[in-house]
């Protein structure tokens, strides 16, 4: 997980406002990932944001868990082949047997280096049994988030 705190983000120089922390996930988009404009396919880039929200509720599930839910979800710009993606995932609540994911998702620009936020939206998970019904978060996850 990382804290999009935007006051302690840091500045590259001439690349633009970089998130804190670590990327939940990193790719490079080919032409097969593109449409006939040759930008990438949302779909492309949707995929790779529930992967990447789905990294912190892994960390936490202890087993199986499922997407349920995509709020909010915006495109500020297009992501085009081989700009290098960074997504971030941040947990945003934890529920009984939910967890929402913030996810940002940013390129650095092949061609002028320039680094942009081109999507972000929040991702609703929750936590499954094996017969794939809903199932608890583990205690321990609740009781993080509550600061206990």
């Amino acid at each position: 997980m990382h804290t999009t705190d935007k006051k302690t983000a840091t500045k590259d120089p001439g690349l633009g406002q970089l998130p804190p922390g670590q990327p939940a996930l990193r790719s490079v988009p080919m032409p097969s990932d593109s449409n006939h404009n040759g930008d990438i396919f949302g779909g492309w880039v949707l995929a790779q944001m529930d992967i990447a929200g789905s990294v912190p509720v892994a960390e936490i599930a202890e087993g199986r868990f499922a997407t349920v839910a995509i709020d909010a979800m915006r495109f500020h710009m297009p992501i085009f082949i081989g700009d290098l993606v960074s997504l971030y995932a941040d947990i945003v609540r934890i529920g009984n047997t939910s967890v929402t994911v913030k996810v940002e998702t940013w390129v650095k620009r092949r061609a002028t280096r320039e680094v942009v936020k081109v999507t972000e939206g929040v991702f609703i998970y929750v936590t499954i049994n094996d017969d794939g019904k809903p199932r608890p978060v583990p205690r321990r996850a609740q009781s993080a988030e509550r600061g206990g």
